[in-house]
């Protein structure tokens, strides 16, 4: 196994950091990572915002569900869908009326994710741990204002960095799911249920008869709970402010 699959393999979300700093050399070596990410045509359709004032963190902290590790990271870094740059190019050089559509959202939150996994994989090669704030995703007129945001760029997710406690540095990684259980050939294999249990009995470590309680109470942290709600109709404004 070569270092870049072992590390990849290695790789856990890190919450809480310790009181040391990320080096601008350490910056910009994540930034330059994030850059050299595949892109849609090498459209770049992705911006990122680095995060750095206290008051900006905080709020953050705050808006994402609440979780105060936020505003502690060293390094908090705004991954934006952003069409807006090549939007603007296309009415100076372009005399017919057009909008972007769906599809041109969608192509560009790929663009985003990218570039953030590519940052998140530069950064852990250097020691720094990261987690993903998918919640970044909520409160979009928020986020909208606060960070001056035009039409074509949106949130597509917050990614926080920081150098790991010990606790963190050496807490278990949560067993993924088989690759069997994820890989089909040619066409998409619907599981029956005796095999989607048996899919999820292997990834929790839990028996059957522990599995009704883990879903269910999986499902109210993550589906049946408000954020989640909020979230819904967060995505939903994103969706009609850059289609309308």
């Amino acid at each position: 196994m070569n270092q870049i699959i072992k590390e990849l393999i290695e790789r856990k979300s890190v919450r809480a950091y310790r009181d040391e700093k990320i080096t601008l050399e350490e910056k910009n070596m994540i930034l330059q990572s994030a850059i050299q990410a595949p892109t849609a045509g090498n459209m770049a359709l992705y911006s990122i915002i680095d995060v750095q004032d206290q008051q900006l963190k905080d709020q953050l902290a705050n808006t994402c569900d609440h979780q105060p590790f936020i505003s502690q990271a060293p390094l908090v870094l705004l991954f934006l869908a952003d069409y807006q740059k090549w939007y603007d190019m296309y009415c100076a050089y372009h005399d017919e009326d057009f909008k972007l559509e769906e599809a041109d959202m969608i192509l560009a939150l790929e663009d985003a994710m990218i570039a953030a996994q590519n940052a998140v994989v530069g950064a852990w090669s250097l020691g720094i741990g990261s987690c993903y704030i998918g919640d970044i995703l909520e409160n979009f007129e928020i986020h909208q204002e606060l960070f001056d945001l035009p039409k074509y760029a949106v949130p597509a997710t917050l990614v926080v960095f920081g150098k790991p406690t010990p606790q963190q540095q050496n807490r278990q990684k949560p067993p993924r799911f088989d690759i069997n259980d994820m890989v089909s050939v040619n066409t998409y294999h619907h599981k029956s249920m005796d095999e989607t249990k048996q899919m999820f009995i292997k990834q929790s470590g839990r028996s059957e008869q522990q599995l009704q309680s883990y879903i269910q109470a999986f499902a109210k942290r993550k589906f049946f709970a408000q954020y989640h709600q909020e979230m819904n109709r967060s995505v939903r404004k994103i969706i009609e402010s850059w289609t309308k």
